[in-house]
């Protein structure tokens, strides 16, 4: 069988591209030739990126921060300064063409390291003082600048060790300390190409002509310097400084000295500001330059804050960030034969977030990005995958969000044969909708949910997000000065944690969604083109059922709206289920068509009709020593004397247990089938010996997963609507429910026999004990060939092959340690497989994927993909369980991405490799979603290379 499947090419893993925002950028640059942008991460990344498709990935061999980079332009190649004293040169490579089969494929281009030099110095120390040279000219790209400045008390050379080539006479009364400092700045001419200002700490600036080997003239700057920038004609730079203030210079071919500036501002004086740490001169045809500088705040009153300044005539904004400026750059005119700048964009790269500026509109708004948004804008808490998205879905989502620009770049990826999404909750209540079908991650529609509930900031005051409406993004500046205005998506912090999202269903055949949250509360939603204000029903479920010696001690409930919202186009709540304790939600299942949706915390479950907002269960899981559960995850009231206690009786439960085996009797209604079978085996020399797990565990009445089904349950001739519920103890309770439409509905006592009266029962099954009590983590039903069941609206619309409902079917029931199939409906035992008496893991992510062969078209087959708290997938046939290959994919030590992986249906996965990115991988030979991109490059011989990476058949 094996053999079978390694012809079939069925599974093969491979990490295919990281979504998101780079984790820690410390460097960017800018190519207006190839118009592609790079950025440095602190971690020793540099990744580079174009039109969205476009992009270039590589990993120093040191995991040492990137503290600059600079373009060749239109080359192609770019350089890298590390943090160590290391410079390193990257190329984009293209392999040779080669012929597979008869067919000429061209070759994959990839971003690699080439070169690379020491410099010298102490490594973390010296390295701030090799500034990159910035301009225009591609032959004067990092010059050396062995130059002597001779004064009478000092003598200053740089670099260290280079011969001097030149002398430069100080005058006597240029006074500027003991030292002119480490070098802050180097700028090529703009229209001389061997020309460049050198810009030392104490305020000296000279321009040095390269091929003379001497300085044209000296600036003789008093304030200590930060950065220097050129006018496009060259007649004119201008010079930041730590005062806070800048200087216009005039550059002229009289006197070699040039003691005062044109002019000197400190734009946010008298009182004493914070250093301008770069600044950006930018001309325009019809008005007067557009100057650009971060820093400047005045140090009292706003030297916290993150501020960037754009000035042109009276027009003055203070764009005020969230997080820090790491680096800019403006996307202006390049020709040389153009007299003007007439920059179009401002782009910001800060420590969280790329920021858009559009320079052509009156006020300045933002642009929001087509990728690289913070999926982090507010910490992920949960996320969701969709599939195969229905076209009208997907545009009425468009609507409802906005349509993103597509940026500069070309990119040859074919249009995605299915559309998916990516669906991600946050900490602050939204829930965010992401196009998953390509290379780049691109944002869709936003959705929050904070308006349903009263908060100490009311979001009904505004209900717009400036990072979702662009026309809301030019705000009323403020009487005070300065004039800030707020920009960016990323906010760290949330107005209330209670509104946090736990868990996402969404239905894409219904258009309708469940969100559950960290207060207990679930919202179920529907999709509305236009806006609406109404007032959202609410139903109470107290999941205790009044059971005495418990008393909740976490945090309360969020206090509904009691009067109309208002709510935009999209998602609009149509009821607020509200769970008693408000602890956090833990699982959550929805099943549209019967109306119905499913919901367990650490105290129990319910089970709820939306349509007729009618409460049909409420179970409680609470076992008499799970005081822990009372305290909520918000909560520190946890007792270490308790923690220890419960720590020693489980060694000596495991010494007892070890001298005499114990058959272990459960209190359910229904023991586990295989209960018998199970105690008679021997333990295999291969396999741990696995000790049974407490029945008094904290938190052991956790709900942990759900399941609807259509399928056999009372009888085997009789089969209906079923819910499944698993928990942290190792319990599975099944209902059989009673739909009305779908079986013989039951009358409401107080309604007559019309529709509207006929409600949804549930009446207990089966309840079946895993023996060794391990967490349930997920439930699953086969049909009569061991498939999946299709989901809801599926077979009864003709949109899947229907399921077997002739033979007997069987249900998956994994725990944290062994998966096993059991026959229905007597439940007894089929089959099994011990994982962590084989593998000594535990399973945390299970999911049914559907794997097509690479080379046949027509074959494809469900496998059961486990991941485990080693970070390792094992893939199993089904219903037989027979492993089939195992891969290592996210490292052990990688808790949280461990515990944020999720799997789509075709075998892909997404997993958080940092609060910012998802890395995305592919189980699957035949699904890859990889880069696809054309580049054209201008090589040192003058001709063009277009490249393309290999194109991918399947997406």
């Amino acid at each position: 069988m094996i053999l079978k499947r390694t012809f079939l090419f069925l599974f093969c893993l491979k990490l295919t591209v990281e979504h998101g925002f780079p984790h820690q950028p410390s460097a960017l640059a800018f190519d207006p030739k190839l118009q592609l942008m790079a950025i440095g991460t602190k971690s020793g990344a540099i990744k580079i990126y174009g039109a969205p498709g476009v992009e270039f990935t590589g990993l120093h061999k040191d995991a040492t921060a990137v503290t600059q980079i600079l373009f060749l332009p239109g080359r192609g190649c770019l350089l890298s300064v590390l943090d160590d004293n290391t410079i390193h040169r990257w190329e984009l490579v293209a392999e040779s063409t080669r012929e597979v089969g008869g067919v000429k494929k061209e070759g994959v281009v990839s971003l690699r390291e080439v070169d690379s030099y020491s410099l010298p110095g102490r490594p973390g120390i010296e390295s701030s003082r090799y500034q990159k040279c910035e301009g225009t000219h591609q032959h004067n790209v990092c010059p050396s600048l062995p130059i002597v400045l001779t004064h009478p008390s000092v003598m200053q050379r740089h670099p260290g060790d280079c011969p001097p080539l030149a002398k430069v006479i100080l005058p006597d009364d240029y006074r500027c300390g003991k030292s002119l400092g480490p070098v802050e700045s180097l700028q090529e001419h703009p229209q001389q190409a061997g020309k460049i200002l050198i810009g030392y700490s104490r305020g000296l600036v000279v321009l040095w002509d390269l091929s003379s080997r001497h300085a044209d003239q000296l600036f003789l700057g008093k304030q200590q310097l930060e950065s220097l920038v050129w006018e496009r004609s060259g007649n004119l730079f201008v010079s930041s400084h730590n005062d806070g203030g800048y200087s216009v210079w005039a550059v002229t071919n009289g006197n070699i000295y040039n003691h005062q500036p044109v002019s000197s501002t400190i734009p946010y004086g008298p009182f004493p500001c914070k250093a301008i740490t770069k600044i950006l001169w930018r001309t325009t045809q019809l008005s007067s330059p557009v100057i650009l500088y971060s820093g400047g705040m005045p140090r009292a009153s706003y030297g916290d804050r993150h501020c960037l300044t754009i000035q042109q005539d009276k027009e003055h904004v203070t764009l005020d960030f969230t997080s820090r400026v790491i680096d800019f750059f403006t996307v202006h005119n390049m020709d040389n034969d153009k007299e003007f700048d007439d920059p179009s964009a401002l782009v910001v790269l800060l420590e969280e977030e790329l920021v858009v500026i559009d320079l052509l509109t009156p006020g300045w708004p933002s642009l929001p990005t087509p990728y690289l948004a913070p999926l982090h804008s507010s910490a992920i808490t949960c996320s969701c995958h969709v599939t195969n998205v229905s076209t009208k879905l997907w545009e009425r989502l468009i609507n409802a969000g906005k349509k993103w620009p597509i940026c500069g770049g070309k990119s040859l990826a074919p249009p995605p044969r299915q559309q998916e999404l990516l669906l991600t909750g946050h900490e602050d209540g939204t829930v965010r909708f992401w196009d998953a079908s390509g290379v780049a991650l691109t944002p869709l529609y936003k959705l929050s949910t904070a308006n349903v509930f009263h908060t100490d900031c009311d979001p009904i005051d505004d209900p717009h997000d400036p990072c979702d409406d662009p026309d809301m993004q030019q705000q009323e500046e403020e009487e005070e000065w300065p004039p800030f205005r707020k920009v960016g998506c990323f906010d760290p912090y949330s107005d209330d944690p209670r509104l946090g999202i736990q868990k996402i269903s969404l239905c894409k055949y219904s258009n309708k969604l469940v969100v559950a949250g960290t207060a207990g509360q679930v919202i179920v939603l529907g999709l509305n083109d236009e806006r609406s204000d109404h007032l959202v029903d609410v139903s109470v479920m107290d999941l205790l059922q009044d059971r005495e010696g418990f008393t909740w001690k976490g945090h309360d409930r969020l206090e509904p709206r009691l009067k109309p919202a208002p709510f935009l186009p999209g998602f609009q709540p149509l009821v607020l289920l509200q769970c008693l304790p408000p602890a956090s939600v833990t699982a959550v299942a929805l099943h549209a068509e019967w109306n119905l949706v499913a919901f367990g915390t650490s105290h129990g479950f319910g089970l709820f009709d939306y349509h007729r907002r009618n409460a049909v269960l409420a179970r409680c899981t609470l076992h008499p020593n799970d005081s822990l559960a009372m305290e909520g995850p918000l909560s520190r009231v946890k007792s270490l004397k308790k923690s220890l206690r419960q720590s020693f009786r489980r060694i000596r439960k495991s010494r007892v247990s070890g001298k005499k085996r114990a058959v272990i009797t459960t209190t359910s209604k229904v023991q586990e089938a295989n209960a018998a079978l199970a105690e008679q085996e021997e333990v295999a020399p291969v396999q741990r010996r696995i000790e049974p797990r407490s029945a008094d565990d904290s938190l052991s009445g956790v709900v942990r997963c759900f399941c609807f089904a259509d399928t056999f349950l009372r009888d085997g001739t009789h089969h209906g609507p079923t819910l499944w519920a698993g928990t942290n103890s190792g319990s599975v309770y099944a209902y059989a429910l009673e739909v009305p439409g779908v079986d013989s509905g039951r009358t409401c006592e107080r309604g007559g026999a019309s529709e509207s009266s006929m409600c949804v029962e549930a009446v207990l099954g089966k309840e079946i004990q895993l023996m060794h009590r391990a967490p349930v983590v997920s439930i699953c039903v086969l049909d009569g060939r061991g498939k999946p069941l299709p989901d809801p609206y599926e077979a009864s619309q003709d949109l899947s092959i229907a399921p077997d409902m002739t033979n007997a079917h069987s249900v998956l029931i994994a725990s944290e340690e062994q998966l096993k199939v059991f026959s229905l409906p007597k439940v007894s035992a089929k089959t099994k497989f011990k994982l962590t008496a084989h593998e000594g893991c535990r399973v945390r992510k299970v999911a049914l994927v559907l794997f097509s062969s690479a080379v046949q078209e027509d074959y494809s087959e469900h496998t059961l993909v486990c991941l485990t708290n080693m970070g390792d997938m094992h893939l199993f046939n089904m219903p037989g369980l027979r492993p089939q290959v195992r891969f290592d994919c996210i490292r052990k030590e990688d808790i949280s991405g461990i515990a944020s992986c999720v799997f789509t249906k075709n075998g892909q996965g997404f997993y958080l490799i940092s609060p910012s990115e998802y890395e995305r991988f592919s189980l699957s030979a035949k699904v890859l979603i990889k880069p696809q991109c054309s580049v054209q490059l201008l090589r040192h011989l003058g001709h063009i290379i277009n490249s393309k990476t290999k194109h991918t058949p399947g997406i």
